[in-house]
């Protein structure tokens, strides 16, 4: 089970943080200012930390100072938002950069990301009948190879990681093409579309209006 350190002054959000990422099989432990965050850093061993900024004591600039010496992936969830900040945040050694408000969905499939970005997750994958090899980079379904382009296989990873979870279109963009959203490029919708006549996924891989996609998983199915 992944550890994860929370390490965010505001209750309210830590708890819901905390609540959500637990719900998806996490293991959570959550500092509410920056000393409390650089004894949990020095005495625990974290796949991952999720960094307020803004924090009493400490700020999250002088915990990213001492995690060079840890090298534990860092996610920083901050209100400063410009594009300083985020620049600042990452040269300093965050691996990514949510600034508040943020949807909780999208916190979840950034944590997954990450987590597979530093090589923290698993080497297959299965859902409805599909297995993806990550390290093969191969699809199967029902003893038959499906051939996807590059950024089809990418896409497909992403949705299944992230089952149920509305992921915006800036959001699935920015991880499988690793580029900044335009707003306005169909790039990602063809590429849906494609991925859901491959696979017999029209009901499977969901529209959600004015947001983004989501890979449905009945009640029944959810584990």
């Amino acid at each position: 089970m992944f550890q994860i350190l929370i390490i965010e002054d505001d209750e309210a959000i830590s708890n819901l943080i905390c609540t959500t990422l637990q719900s998806e099989g996490y293991q959570c432990t959550c500092a509410f200012d920056g000393e409390m965050g650089a004894d949990y850093m020095e005495k625990g061993k974290w796949d991952l930390i999720l960094l307020d900024m803004m924090l009493p004591i400490f700020s999250g600039y002088e915990l990213l100072e001492y995690n060079e010496r840890i090298r534990t992936p860092v996610i920083i969830i901050s209100a400063m938002g410009r594009v300083e900040d985020r620049i600042k945040g990452l040269k300093m050694g965050a691996d990514d950069y949510l600034c508040k408000p943020f949807q909780i969905g999208e916190l979840v499939a950034r944590v997954e990301s990450v987590l597979r970005r530093v090589g923290k997750t698993e080497s297959v994958l299965e859902y409805y009948g599909v297995m993806i090899y990550l390290q093969e980079r191969c699809v199967m379904k029902d003893g038959k190879e499906i051939k996807l382009t590059v950024k089809e296989f990418d896409l497909l990873e992403t949705l299944v990681r992230n089952k149920n979870i509305a992921l915006s279109r800036c959001f699935l963009y920015e991880t499988v093409w690793g580029e900044e959203y335009a707003g306005q490029t169909r790039t990602l919708d063809n590429h849906i579309q494609r991925l859901r006549k491959k696979l017999d996924w029209e009901d499977v891989i969901q529209t959600v209006f004015r947001i983004g996609y989501r890979l449905y998983v009945p009640q029944e199915s959810r584990r």
